[in-house]
């Protein structure tokens, strides 16, 4: 697997909007988005295989930021199981919990949305070692 697209929003509701590179704080989140300084929802990662699943279910493709996601990775299952980790070059990851779809997709991405994307919305991770995020990083299991 590897990192295919970034995206960081800076407040709530506003759009996501995608950057090549992301500095990942250690206990705090991606600096610049809106989850930055919470206790356990720092970075969100999916896998475009499954977004492109969601599409054809759709009849439709869609943006990967569109969902709100953090990180968008080329292929795969993203780790559901909390504590399971992740390294994505010097960061290391660990699995909180299942990122569920939230209805307000149907609104940005259209109708059905949430449910397409059900069991495809990948995993809140919390960050154990800061490092920096690019696009084309490789993503391994720890």
């Amino acid at each position: 697997m590897q990192v295919l697209s970034i995206h960081i929003a800076k407040a709530r509701r506003l759009p996501a909007r995608p950057v090549d590179s992301v500095f990942a704080e250690e206990g705090k989140g991606l600096v610049g988005d809106r989850y930055h300084g919470t206790r356990h929802r720092h970075v969100t990662i999916q896998s475009q295989q499954r977004l492109d699943e969601a599409a054809a279910d759709l009849g439709h493709g869609f943006d990967p930021g569109a969902t709100r996601r953090n990180i968008t990775v080329d292929a795969g299952d993203i780790p559901t199981a909390p504590g399971t980790r992740l390294h994505i070059g010097d960061v290391e990851l660990e699995v909180v919990r299942v990122a569920a779809p939230c209805r307000l997709l149907d609104d940005d991405i259209g109708p059905g949305a949430a449910a397409a994307l059900r069991r495809r919305g990948g995993s809140v991770f919390r960050i154990l070692r800061s490092g920096t995020i690019s696009v084309g990083d490789a993503v391994l299991p720890a």
